[in-house]
């Protein structure tokens, strides 16, 4: 497995481009525990206009997102990741069907379903995208239910199969995913075909127990009922490509090699388990405390599958406030705000009951610069009222600054400081792992959705613009959003 506002009418050009990110996994032929690297890709140049449509998209993504609501041998594994134009979004690999085939999936916290574009309808000779063929697997099933994930822009529709998929070293032999057939145009982008979803089943508009989970539940399956995420930046690196490598995920233990110290590990709250929700209980900017109230009012999803950082308006405009010369946007981009570039800003993030405040660096809160001297920050205003969405959605802006980790028995999740091994792969410049099919160390049986059962979910938000539709952005933006909360609609 990014966002930004529009009324950037301040007659100012789009001097540097940003890239975007995505992380692709990898092989490995290392004993247990495995690590899966990630890869990052390179930020495309854009005028003032392209980068108001994109701030706008990343903001309507989040909002469409998040609209509704036997004995085994213990093991772990990991996966490589890509970072896909400069850190807009992070993918790994996956291997599907018998005989299995890789492909690039969204490594996406906020949602939990697996979906895979079909080679029926959706791919063209030239545009590059893996497509998925359930007639070249001995060991597909038809679920005889049909799906459709809509956004204000486009939509996805297919239907729901289940079959061999294997990740990170497990392999999960009747897992339930979408097989899409029709997509709107500019909807997906090579080298991405899909996106595995890694909340938790409540959410799963399709009613399947996602991958991870399945393991999870399965006794003696993993050495630890846990996944882990360590992802690169690259997004203030000029000349960095639109891959690159992405970091590292682990299934089943850390990589107590990419962080030093403790995990600080805060619990879910009672009855929230879905979404990874943490209660956000400090903000600072620059040394100033900004207050974000507390309980349910201050959740936030930790989401691998969003770049930015969305917040309720009232807080996002007090940070601003704390940043001299700041200024808000209106129209198209209303809340995002902008900000002088030669100003370092400083946040720091604390959850739950943590005595640790967490930083977000400079170089990850200036989310692009609009001109010589006026940047856009990676901060934004969301409002998810009338949705089961938290108000807070905290992205990768903040994630790639710490080693992060959900645990799912007790429920939690975890941080702690990145090693000096990790903070070096940041900005190193590299070939992208390459998607592979190797063994595996433990197989489960998975869950099925209802066969012939039609569901359906409404995505409120609009879908990004097709502005984007040439960078695996606009394809994460588009499709990430529609599958978190429930937005994949079955119907």
């Amino acid at each position: 497995m990014h966002l930004l506002p529009y009324s950037l009418a301040l007659s100012c050009l789009l001097s540097l481009a940003h890239d975007h990110a995505l992380a692709a996994p990898s092989p490995s032929s290392s004993p247990l525990p495995r690590s899966i690297p990630l890869l990052r890709r390179s930020r495309p140049r854009r005028n003032s206009t392209e980068l108001s449509e994109w701030l706008r998209s990343q903001k309507e993504y989040i909002e469409a997102k998040y609209s509704n609501n036997p004995q085994r041998k213990r093991a772990s594994g990991f996966n490589l990741i890509t970072n896909q134009n400069a850190d807009s979004s992070f993918y790994g690999s996956i291997a599907v069907g018998t005989p299995a085939i890789s492909y690039n999936v969204i490594l996406d916290t906020g949602s939990s379903d697996l979906w895979l574009a079909a080679s029926d309808g959706v791919s063209t000779n030239d545009d590059g995208i893996p497509t998925f063929d359930p007639s070249a697997s001995s060991t597909f099933s038809d679920l005889n239910t049909s799906f459709s994930i809509s956004y204000g822009s486009g939509a996805a529709r297919g239907t729901l199969g289940k079959d061999v998929v294997q990740f990170a070293g497990f392999e999960v032999d009747s897992q339930v995913f979408g097989v899409v057939t029709q997509v709107s145009e500019n909807l997906l982008n090579s080298p991405v075909s899909g996106l595995m979803g890694l909340g938790f089943s409540s959410i799963a508009a399709s009613g399947a127990t996602p991958f991870w989970q399945a393991l999870a539940e399965s006794d003696g399956t993993l050495d630890s009922p846990l996944m882990a995420f360590q992802l690169t930046r690259f997004n203030d690196v000029n000349g960095a490509q639109d891959q690159e490598p992405g970091g590292t995920f682990n299934l089943g233990a850390v990589n107590t090699s990419l962080f030093t110290g403790d995990i600080d590990y805060q619990d879910i709250p009672d009855g929230q388990e879905g979404y990874w929700i943490q209660e956000l209980s400090a903000l600072t900017v620059n040394g100033a405390s900004v207050s974000v109230g507390s309980g349910s009012a201050a959740y936030a999803a930790i989401d691998t599958g969003t770049t930015l950082v969305g917040g309720p308006q009232d807080v996002i405009s007090a940070l601003y406030a704390e940043i001299p010369g700041s200024q808000a946007l209106s129209g198209q981009n209303a809340g995002y705000w902008t900000y002088p570039c030669d100003t370092n800003v400083n946040v720091t993030l604390r959850f739950g009951s943590s005595s640790v405040s967490w930083p977000v660096s400079n170089e990850d809160f200036l989310l692009e610069q609009a001109s010589r001297d006026t940047c856009v920050g990676a901060f934004f205003a969301l409002s998810t009222s009338g949705t089961s969405a938290p108000p807070w959605i905290v992205g990768d802006t903040f994630l790639k600054n710490v080693y992060s980790v959900f645990r799912a028995s007790p429920a939690s999740v975890g941080f702690a400081q990145l090693s000096e091994t990790a903070l070096k792969m940041n900005g190193a410049l590299g070939a992208a792992p390459s998607p592979t099919v190797g063994a595996v160390a433990a197989t489960i049986s998975g869950s099925s959705a209802n066969a012939g059962t039609d569901r359906s979910s409404n995505a409120n938000g609009a879908a990004p613009s097709g502005v984007l539709g040439s960078t695996l952005g606009m394809w994460a933006v588009a499709f990430v959003s529609g599958l978190v909360g429930g937005t994949v609609l079955l119907v």
